[in-house]
């Protein structure tokens, strides 16, 4: 037993780390991208050579380059139209927040089509979709809430507030 997790006994010939009391069920931030760093390439390398057998090395290659080209194609477009919906939001007097968060998936999307590899690009193409976005970033936002609190009072300035004055002054040198 070290650290905060606790080796139980082989699963499918596997050691399993189960978290010790106190720590709660969940991984850290930190060790789930350790997981993403070192499972990613390995998926990514094992389809690789899956597709590579059956149509060969120079076509595999040629179709990772082909999709990351596509994709960037394709993310440039989706930005734009992104861009847009916000602007026009923003010009009705609305928070772009749906398009500020679509704006993030499609980060996203763009540094999954540029990594190589068949799954990272179908997740990546996935995103580009933009009734999957919008289902991405309504589930966000219905799990998520942000706490507003109006300002007491109507609106009228606290005493403890700092007050601006507005005027206009003149320099005079003596």
């Amino acid at each position: 037993m070290t650290g905060i997790f606790q080796l139980t006994r082989p699963v499918a010939g596997l050691l399993v780390a189960a978290p010790m009391a106190g720590y709660g069920a969940g991984m850290n931030p930190v060790g789930i991208l350790f997981l993403l760093f070192l499972l990613v390439p390995m998926v990514e390398i094992y389809f690789l050579i899956k597709v590579g057998n059956i149509i060969g090395a120079i076509p595999t290659i040629g179709l990772v380059v082909f999709t990351a080209l596509l994709g960037a194609l394709l993310l440039r477009v989706q930005g734009w139209m992104t861009l847009q919906r916000a602007r026009l939001s923003m010009a009705q007097g609305q928070l772009p927040a749906t398009e500020m968060m679509e704006g993030v998936l499609l980060v996203f999307a763009g540094a999954l089509l540029l990594t190589p590899g068949f799954v990272t690009d179908s997740i990546g193409f996935l995103l580009l979709v933009p009734p999957v976005r919008k289902a991405l970033v309504r589930g966000f936002i219905s799990r998520t809430s942000v706490p507003f609190e109006p300002p007491r009072g109507g609106g009228k300035p606290h005493e403890h507030e700092p007050r601006t004055l507005e005027g206009e002054y003149r320099r005079e040198d003596d």
